[in-house]
């Protein structure tokens, strides 16, 4: 990772206490993605968790998640020469489904994913903002796999060292921008 990517975060992501409710502090991007420089950084590190070593793209789709996810994910979609794919919340996606339900830090939901987004073989990096719990990455991951595509790594900006997202997720590869 650069250090304008870990100086965007460090210095544009800004802590909302009580936000969506009492107990949690929300990790508002809004402020990095209005920042050119900051968004590029950001986009150019996190695209680095879908290629190799010699810079060559190994992933054929990036799914994002709903919503802030989207945000991330399809510039990094387009920066590997790769297909985005949108993963959201239950009754979103017209067309058919597969759904799985979770847990969330502070609550419960559903993810859905086209049934044909994905080919079977399909490699496929996951992008979020946030691993807090690891809920939504590991919901994903099964949504991946139940098209019979393989996820080959998660990329987020930042990880919730205090909650168990990385134990959640096993030993899916993670690429984290920033640990708090």
């Amino acid at each position: 990772m650069t250090d304008a990517a870990l100086e965007a975060l460090q210095r544009l992501v800004v802590d909302v206490p009580d936000f969506p409710e009492p107990g949690v502090v929300f990790k508002d991007i809004t402020p990095m993605l209005a920042d050119h420089s900051a968004f590029t950084a950001v986009i150019d590190a996190l695209a680095t968790a879908g290629r190799d070593g010699s810079g060559t793209t190994v992933v054929d789709k990036v799914v994002g998640m709903e919503a802030r996810g989207f945000i991330l994910a399809a510039p990094v979609a387009l920066a590997l020469g790769a297909g985005f794919v949108p993963v959201r919340k239950v009754g979103k996606l017209p067309r058919e489904t597969h759904a799985v339900s979770y847990a969330l830090e502070y609550g419960q939901a559903t993810l859905e994913l086209h049934s044909d987004a994905i080919s079977p073989g399909e490699r496929v990096l996951l992008v979020d903002d946030v691993l807090a719990t690891g809920g939504t990455v590991a919901a994903t991951q099964q949504l991946v796999e139940s098209c019979g595509g393989v996820a080959v790594g998660v990329a987020v900006l930042l990880e919730l060292s205090f909650l168990p997202g990385r134990a959640t997720i096993g030993d899916l590869p993670l690429h984290v921008l920033r640990t708090v």
